[in-house]
């Protein structure tokens, strides 16, 4: 399976500046070629490692239960027709797996998916070169689909429905419209904000699913299979108690059993038990419910400067020194999924179960 992005990395320059040469007259010593090869084998040794955290296949896909019901139906009855399977739109909190599903979605079609994100497709001839090198069957994955310009939003339209590219050439009285056959795909479109898209493009996806926060129990599993992925020795009660403080997602189980297994190599020499993961995350400002300094923060600004609420997001923002975005898509979600905040016509409110987690 490839995996392709319409991102294009910096070239870097061909030639490098001379260096005199010494007064005897001879090139000075190139390094050893090893040297100049180390750096580049060890960050492709961490590529390989990451890619090998996510799962591979849909079977080997933890959690999400319904979300695999019907992507099983979807697949198996595409790929018994020899067709292309429906678009698909992805929404949900980030961090969830969307990015994961896609590529799994690319591996069980038995094609490749080409990744890219909408803030780089603000040009038309940014999607149309896309489109255009799509090969027949393969998975265009957009990732914050929402930040789709207008213009390449109207290109989408008959790509999705007919697979065709609708494009003008010349301007005023001259111009004409020409119609370009475009091979089959299969658009996936990734948003934390699904609200955001326009009725017009959000109708044109055959699929709507949302991913839901993880269970405890299903980041356990995670963090398991991660760890020995890491070959990092880790206990289940260890694995539950950063799975506990992971917030329902599995980007931040990983990221934080990363932090717990520098933390143990450095400070406990050992496996990651229970005791040493809740001293590590400790470390880490990451409390037993998962909340952070922010949250923290967001709530006890909202407690000591408005009694609890009602108050407005923006208030919150200011006061806080956060982002109205940031507050809305990052941290609200999980205090709301705790029950620590609540949404109410006049305003925000702390409920009575973060005040006493809070000590107030």
């Amino acid at each position: 399976m490839a995996i392709i992005s319409s991102k294009q990395q910096p070239t870097e320059p061909d030639s490098q500046p001379k260096r005199r040469r010494e007064s005897s007259g001879k090139s000075p010593s190139s390094p050893p070629k090893s040297d100049l090869l180390a750096p580049t084998a060890a960050v492709d040794e961490t590529d390989k490692l990451e890619e090998g955290i996510r799962p591979q296949r849909l079977a080997d896909y933890i959690g999400q239960k319904d979300l695999k019901t019907v992507l099983e139906i979807g697949i198996a009855a595409a790929r018994g027709r020899g067709e292309t399977l429906d678009h698909l739109l992805l929404y949900g909190p980030p961090g969830l797996g969307k990015t994961t599903m896609a590529l799994i979605l690319a591996a069980e079609m038995g094609t490749s998916c080409k990744i890219t994100g909408a803030p780089s497709l603000e040009r038309p001839r940014d999607i149309v070169g896309l489109l255009v090198s799509l090969k027949p069957g393969e998975i265009l994955f957009i990732d914050e689909i929402h930040r789709l310009t207008r213009m390449a939003e109207e290109l989408l339209y008959p790509a999705m429905e007919d697979f065709r590219l609708d494009i003008t050439i010349g301007k005023g009285q001259s111009a004409k419209t020409r119609s370009l056959p475009l091979s089959p795909f299969t658009l996936v479109g990734a948003t934390t904000r699904a609200g955001a898209l326009t009725s017009p493009l959000r109708d044109r996806f055959g699929l709507i699913q949302r991913l839901h926060f993880y269970e405890p129990e299903e980041l356990t599993v995670i963090l398991l299979r991660t760890a020995e992925i890491l070959k990092t020795p880790i206990s289940r009660e260890g694995a539950e108690e950063i799975a506990r403080r992971s917030r329902g997602t599995p980007r931040i189980a990983n990221r934080l059993l990363k932090r717990v297994r520098d933390y143990t190599q450095v400070k406990a020499k050992g496996e990651i038990t229970q005791e040493v993961a809740a001293e590590a995350l400790k470390v880490f400002n990451v409390d037993p419910l998962g909340l952070d300094w922010t949250d923290r923060r967001v709530l006890s600004v909202m407690i000591q400067n408005f009694n609890g609420g009602p108050v407005g997001i923006e208030t919150i923002a200011s006061a806080s020194g956060e982002d109205v975005q940031t507050i809305e898509e990052v941290y609200e979600p999980y205090l709301m999924q705790i029950g620590f905040m609540l949404r109410t016509p006049r305003g925000r409110m702390v409920t009575p179960a973060a005040w006493k987690h809070l000590g107030y």
